[in-house]
């Protein structure tokens, strides 16, 4: 009730001091006729003194004091005309803008009534941190928030996958322990749509696998997860991203989808931290720069935090349609200069496993096998504590035809 009452007080306030500035306006309007008045008894008085100094004769003196006297009476009852018309229009200002203020304070009570919380109290930074984290302990699990999906329209299925994952399904309730055999199940409940399936087979290939699970086991896994949920995180999807980022920290759709986690669960702040690597390490490339690219500024500006996103890197979409164009000769000119300018980058400032597997696969289509060696042999140094890079580095030296 206290915030109510100033709120109406302080608007009263404000509408009563515009009143009194238009009022004070509209008293100063029509002072014309009154100036006039007081200029005509001026006159008649001049002419008085101009018969006593002998200037006007006594018939001219009342002639001149006749047509004086009737302009005075003329002006007398146009002031007093002005100045009821200035009285009527002040009260007529008043009224309409009482009405007006009356509308004004009442409909932004009734609206902020309406839309705003006045009885919300200040959220400390802490207390806000604290919520935070009690809706991240205290969010849906996978089986609730799933339940609480409308349900889905039977995805079109081919008649022949759809048989073989029935013989998968019996084949690995027959054989619990038939890793190969989920491994198998998992992809083709997926590509049928049926992820919660993926999903459990997904688990038992961890479990079946213990320790030696690898970091894309946890990212499957996790990827099932939200598929299924139509983009939440659920707390088993988080507890699946988790491990996958222990065991491999620098693996960037488990960073991605660890800064949508933050996202979901109320802290954007550790969203643009995770995701502010991951754009200036790129590469443009990168499946999870485009989203990135969309939402960081947005973020920067929750977070507090005054950022300009570095410009992309690589070819741009001219550079493409102009390579289109090319000729083979200049086509081939172009790529090496790119090449070129993808490996001095590496050499004097680093970067991501994605762009070094790049580099490796451009110079193998150059041609240039054992300059391709060479980078394949620096980054398996410098990513060696680093198993799921090694492994992206390695498939691209596979691709390249410099690995068995």
């Amino acid at each position: 009730m206290i915030f109510w009452t100033l709120a109406a007080l302080g608007s009263l306030v404000v509408a009563a001091f515009l009143l009194r500035a238009l009022s004070l306006g509209a008293g100063t309007q029509s002072d014309g006729g009154g100036l006039d008045v007081q200029v005509y008894r001026d006159q008649l008085a001049e002419v008085d003194r101009d018969v006593a100094r002998g200037v006007l004769d006594a018939e001219d003196a009342e002639r001149t004091k006749t047509e004086i006297s009737r302009r005075l009476i003329a002006a007398d009852a146009a002031a007093k005309a002005s100045a009821a018309g200035a009285a009527s229009e002040k009260t007529e200002l008043r009224l309409g803008f009482g009405i007006v203020a009356g509308v004004v304070v009442a409909g932004g009570l009734a609206l902020y009534h309406q839309l705003g919380q006045p009885l919300m109290p200040d959220q400390p930074l802490a207390e806000r941190l604290a919520e935070a984290r009690e809706f991240a302990s205290t969010r849906p699990s996978q089986e609730t928030y799933e339940a609480s999906l409308p349900p889905r329209p039977d995805p079109n299925q081919d008649p022949d996958l759809l048989n073989l994952v029935k013989q998968l399904r019996d084949v690995v309730q027959d054989r619990p322990d038939d890793l190969r055999g989920f491994e198998l199940l998992a992809r083709n409940e997926a590509s049928l749509g049926n992820f919660k399936r993926a999903y459990q087979a997904q688990a038992r290939i961890i479990a079946l696998k213990g320790d030696a699970a690898e970091p894309n086991d946890y990212l499957s896994l996790a990827d099932y997860y939200m598929i299924s949920a139509e983009g939440y995180i659920s707390p088993e999807a988080e507890t699946a991203l988790r491990k996958a980022l222990e065991l491999s920290p620098q693996n960037g759709f488990a960073r991605y989808y660890t800064g949508l986690l933050m996202m979901q669960t109320g802290r954007p702040d550790l969203t643009f931290r995770f995701w502010r690597a991951l754009l200036e390490e790129g590469p443009e490339n990168a499946p999870w720069i485009a989203p990135i690219r969309e939402n960081i500024e947005d973020l920067a500006w929750i977070a507090g935090v005054r950022y300009d996103p570095p410009a992309p890197r690589g070819p741009s979409a001219a550079d493409i349609a102009a390579a289109e164009n090319m000729d083979s000769q200049d086509r081939a000119a172009m790529i090496e200069g790119m090449v070129s300018s993808l490996s001095e980058r590496l050499a004097t400032e680093g970067g991501s496993a994605q762009e070094w597997a790049q580099l490796i696969t451009a110079l193998a289509v150059l041609g240039r096998t054992g300059d391709a060696g060479d980078i394949w042999a620096e980054a398996q140094e410098i990513f060696a504590e680093a198993p799921a890079a090694l492994d992206l580095i390695n498939q691209a030296a596979q691709t390249a035809g410099l690995a068995e």
